[in-house]
């Protein structure tokens, strides 16, 4: 254990690995290296020592260097006189430390030393490659030419120019641009052995997942086939197949690895096989008279080919990698890093039997008013690393959009396992801000089988079942709560929302009007909206509006019936002057920031005054949004019109918001209103509402009245406004302009 320790601490220390690994792998180096005689001199076929000794210099940095220099005496200068010894050393340090400082500095960060990246291989070919080949072979020549190396004359050739150098000068370029990541994966392994592993790993993660055992057995014997050929000694009644010629057969059948197998495997490789072949060389060229000029297409052949396998491996495992990483993303939600819908179809298309479980947490909607986006991500993040202890292998939690989160669990023991996820989820506990936040979350499962058809109804239909759960506080079962029913129910809110689109398209509403009479004189009428149902009947507002607010469609509804209204009092000004009307508005139109001014622009292109229209607002819904709501207010009531509080009474602490509102008109909900005459407590309650709104200057209207006996009451307690059937039904607006309904000037007439 002393001894590993001792060896971990200091392996990377000048006198550790740095020094010993050259006197290691340069003899190994050696061995590769391929030598040719021609006209009388030596070339050099393939040079690897170079290579290996920059690889070292990328890897330790300086603290190789006295291991180069012991590994260039001991190794490569044996019976050398002095001189000479130190004249091959600098022969060597130059471009290496050149190459190793020139790469630095372009490529400074340590990862970037991990072969493959197509981004850095113009800097790798540069500094790797062609400058410390192009240095190296530069001095060679300086060296003879000056009689400083005469011993290197047979290798360096008669001058710069010749086949000598040209071939010299190729396998330093082929030794450099194949040699130095396979000497620094082999200096890494040796450094760390359990990097193999790793190396093993990334090498099959490159490899083409539809790559078969049967392709990788036919792509390996259609390689030994030509390398057999290749190495076939000559002979008289050879073909051509055992010539050089086989050579060109090999580029395309290492493309096709190269295309299949990814970089990391064809790198290791065609490097072999570059290494093999080349030292075979004198089988497949013969020496003949122009031997120097085949050998210098021959090393030719070999660098073109090793740059084209080699970089063609880099561009397909990347594209490869892109293509993953653009699937991964398509199946990962941006913002909260969970696997979105599309993962979760694609999941139960490979599952034959799963079980959904929905998680619905509508309190996160009015969270993420308050406090921001942030809250909701966060939350469904930390969410779902709590309950990762709770999914097996396979199981996986999935991110829908809004508040919502789906569970894929496998059918064993699922009840069980529901319940111990329902259970944790109530201990979980979120701090945003230093505070401590808890919004409840109900949970709804089912079982499904493969292939699901209507994925996004089914989640509509746990989705109704959850805010049920969010009741009970248990886990509901879809399979227990009358599936049929709910998918009924859902399928008739998409046919009403279809309905609903095509009645704004082709106007497919009816406007009705109520008369409101005014003890005072100052009578008007409330334009009631209808949807035009088959067979000519009217289909009353709640069963349309809750699926109008549900599918974000009310603005748009309000808008229409703001339009048509303000239209049929322009057209109709001279037989109705001074017509007021009453329009009501959804929450999503009254915290329209754009809302006033849609008011203000329909005002003046029909040319209607302010004071003749009023906006009732529903004090239960509009006023959850105090703020917006409020101002679009004022706004109103800056372009004249009046702001008419609905269905009073109704909504959350409506007396302490009503402080705030600056309305002109109380409508105090009929609930209150129908009890007036048999509930002492209701007429409590609407005789305190009159007396408030007297204190704030509001005017009172009463609806539901429907009978003498509360249109006295009413009067007894100060109302200023009554609306009901006994003051008059609803019928078609066009009937005003006709002269059926007789605008009311005076509610004193009735009593």
């Amino acid at each position: 254990m002393h001894l590993i320790k001792f060896y971990k601490n200091n392996r990377d220390k000048w006198w550790g690995l740095p020094l010993i690994l050259p006197l290691l792998l340069l003899p190994v180096a050696r061995m590769a290296n391929t030598f040719a005689r021609i006209d009388g001199g030596v070339v050099s076929l393939y040079y690897l020592p170079l290579a290996l000794l920059l690889s070292l210099m990328l890897f330790f940095g300086l603290k190789a260097l006295p291991g180069i220099i012991a590994g260039i005496w001991l190794v490569i200068c044996p019976g050398m006189n002095v001189p000479e010894s130190i004249c091959i050393t600098f022969h060597f340090l130059i471009p290496l430390t050149l190459s190793w400082g020139g790469y630095r500095v372009f490529a400074p960060r340590r990862h970037d030393l991990s072969y493959g990246c197509a981004r850095l291989m113009p800097q790798r070919i540069f500094w790797q490659m062609f400058f410390p080949a192009t240095v190296f072979q530069f001095l060679l020549l300086a060296c003879v030419f000056f009689e400083i190396l005469p011993a290197r004359l047979s290798l360096a050739g008669a001058g710069p120019l010749t086949l000598h150098s040209l071939i010299n000068y190729q396998s330093l370029l082929m030794g450099c641009f194949t040699g130095v990541p396979l000497s620094y994966l082999v200096i890494r392994i040796i450094r760390h052995p359990r990097y193999l592993k790793s190396f093993i790993s990334q090498l099959r993660l490159q490899i083409d997942p539809r790559v078969t055992t049967l392709e990788m057995g036919i792509w390996s014997l259609a390689v030994l086939i030509l390398i057999g050929l290749l190495f076939i000694p000559m002979a008289n009644s050879a073909s051509i197949f055992t010539t050089n010629y086989t050579l060109s057969l090999l580029l395309p059948v290492m493309l096709w690895g190269s295309m299949r197998f990814g970089y990391r495997l064809m790198a290791i490789i065609w490097t072999v096989l570059l290494i093999v072949s080349i030292h075979f060389f004198y089988r497949y060229v013969p020496v003949y008279a122009s031997y120097s000029n085949q050998l210098a297409i021959t090393s030719s052949s070999y660098l073109v080919f090793s740059f084209i396998v080699i970089y063609m491996a880099m561009l397909a495992t990347r594209q490869r990698f892109i293509h993953a990483r653009v699937q991964r993303m398509a199946f990962i939600d941006p913002v909260v890093q969970l696997p979105n819908l599309w993962a979760l179809t694609r999941k139960l298309a490979a599952t034959p039997w799963s079980v959904i479980c929905f998680l619905r947490i509508p309190e996160l909607e009015v969270l993420g008013r308050h406090y921001g986006m942030m809250v909701r991500i966060q939350y469904k993040q930390n969410l779902g690393k709590w309950l990762e202890p709770e999914l097996h292998e396979g199981e996986c939690i999935y991110h829908l959009s809004g508040h919502d989160m789906v569970i894929r669990l496998n059918t064993e023991d699922h009840a069980a396992r529901i319940a111990a996820i329902d259970e944790r989820i109530k201990q979980f506990r979120f701090i945003w801000d230093g505070m401590p936040l808890q919004p409840n979350v109900g949970v709804s499962y089912c079982h499904v089988r493969s292939p699901v058809m209507q994925l996004p109804m089914l989640l509509g239909e746990l989705s109704t079942i959850a805010n049920a759960s969010l009741v009970t506080g248990l886990p509901e079962n879809l399979q227990h709560r009358n599936a049929v029913h709910l998918q009924q129910r859902l399928k008739d809110k998409v046919t009403m929302m279809n309905r609903l689109q095509l009645a704004l398209e082709h106007g497919h509403f009816s406007l009705m009007a109520q008369p409101i009479v005014g003890i005072r004189g100052d009578s008007y009428h409330e334009v009631l909206l209808r949807l035009k149902g088959e067979d000519r009947q009217l289909i009353p507002p709640e069963e349309f509006l809750p699926v109008a607010h549900e599918f974000g469609l009310s603005s748009r509804i309000d808008l229409w019936v703001l339009e048509n209204t303000l239209q049929f009092m322009d057209s109709h000004r001279e037989t109705l002057p001074g017509l007021r009307l009453s329009v009501n508005i959804s929450p999503s139109s009254a915290c329209g920031s754009q809302f006033p001014k849609a008011v203000a622009d329909l005002l003046k292109r029909h040319n209607i005054q302010g004071w003749q229209l009023i906006f009732e607002i529903t004090e239960s819904q509009s006023l959850s949004h105090p703020d917006q709501a409020l101002l679009n207010m004022n706004h109103l009531q800056a372009l004249g019109c009046r702001i008419a509080i609905d269905d009073f009474g109704t909504g959350y602490a409506s007396y302490s918001r009503l402080k705030k509102v600056s309305a002109d008109i109380l409508k105090i909900d009929g609930s209150f209103i129908k009890n007036l005459l048999s509930s002492s407590l209701d007429y409590q309650i609407v005789s305190s509402i009159c007396q408030l709104a007297r204190m704030k200057n509001m005017q009172v209207v009463a609806e539901y009245v429907e009978s003498q006996a509360l249109s006295d009451a009413a009067l007894e307690l100060g109302i200023d406004y009554l609306q009901g059937y006994y003051i008059g039904k609803p019928e078609p607006l066009e009937s005003l302009a006709a002269g059926s309904i007789k605008p009311l000037t005076s509610g004193r007439n009735l009593w």
